[in-house]
């Protein structure tokens, strides 16, 4: 396959992104593409839900927590399109929805902090190298307001891994930016408020928490992926090419309380 040359920001561009099946990643695939990239759109099972034209995107299914597959997602993006400019590390899991039935609690912090800390490392560690031999490139991690300030009062818990595995990946993504700024690659991270997407289901389902969660954000409702998905575009453009080690918050004023 050859990169997808039309117009757009992101016009001969390849972005490899994870947890592309639904919410947030899936929504990064749509707008990558819409602007012009060619996409690898990764998921532990194969993402099926993208409408019209999908010749600019080759679906995979891997598991971000196991080096292997985290190689194999960078090499076929590279067999496929040459190269690899963008990584979007979409890919998360909530202590919700770590397992379909109740779990030792210990097997839930160990799972998520697995699935989204552990997960962007391993990607990130893979795609690093192919960035560098094309002199440039950018990660955008998916971390959250959670990992900027604590679950409220009776929607997580003190023990809960979900903001833990997020204040994770900040740390990552500063680190990570500081060691490969003067190799022209560009590492941020995004930190949306709440978002109506399947990891929020949960909570949006039950009519008191999905108030609740509306009040808390001073735009008076939750975010979209699509939003999200925006951000993230940006980060990925030559637009943002002064920006690194940030964490760009994306929440309804959630935070500036």
């Amino acid at each position: 396959m050859c990169a997808n040359k039309s117009a757009g920001r992101l016009s001969g561009k390849v972005a490899l992104i994870t947890g592309a099946k639904s919410g947030i990643g899936e929504a990064c695939v749509k707008r990558f593409v819409e602007e012009g990239a060619s996409v690898v759109a990764a998921d532990i099972s194969v993402p099926d839900t993208y409408p019209g034209d999908t010749s600019s995107i080759l679906k995979i299914s891997a598991d971000v927590t196991k080096s292997g597959d985290a190689a194999e997602m960078v090499n076929k993006a590279t067999q496929a399109y040459g190269k690899l400019d963008i990584l979007v590390n979409s890919a998360g899991i909530s202590s919700r929805n770590a397992f379909e039935e109740d779990a030792d609690p210990e097997e839930i912090w160990d799972r998520v902090i697995e699935v989204n800390l552990k997960g962007t490392y391993l990607v990130s560690r893979y795609a690093v190298p192919e960035m560098e031999l094309n002199g440039s490139g950018s990660i955008i991690n998916l971390a959250s307001i959670n990992g900027l300030v604590g679950y409220p009062v009776g929607i997580g818990g003190g023990f809960n891994a979900y903001p833990p595995s997020k204040g994770g990946v900040i740390q990552f993504t500063k680190t990570l930016a500081n060691d490969m700024a003067s190799k022209n690659v560009r590492v941020n991270c995004l930190c949306p408020g709440y978002v109506e997407t399947n990891l929020t289901e949960a909570l949006t389902n039950d009519e008191s928490i999905y108030q609740q969660l509306k009040n808390l954000h001073p735009m008076g409702r939750l975010g979209r992926p699509e939003e999200i998905a925006n951000a993230a575009l940006f980060l990925a453009s030559d637009e943002a090419s002064f920006i690194t080690g940030s964490s760009l918050v994306i929440d309804g004023g959630y935070t500036s309380q």
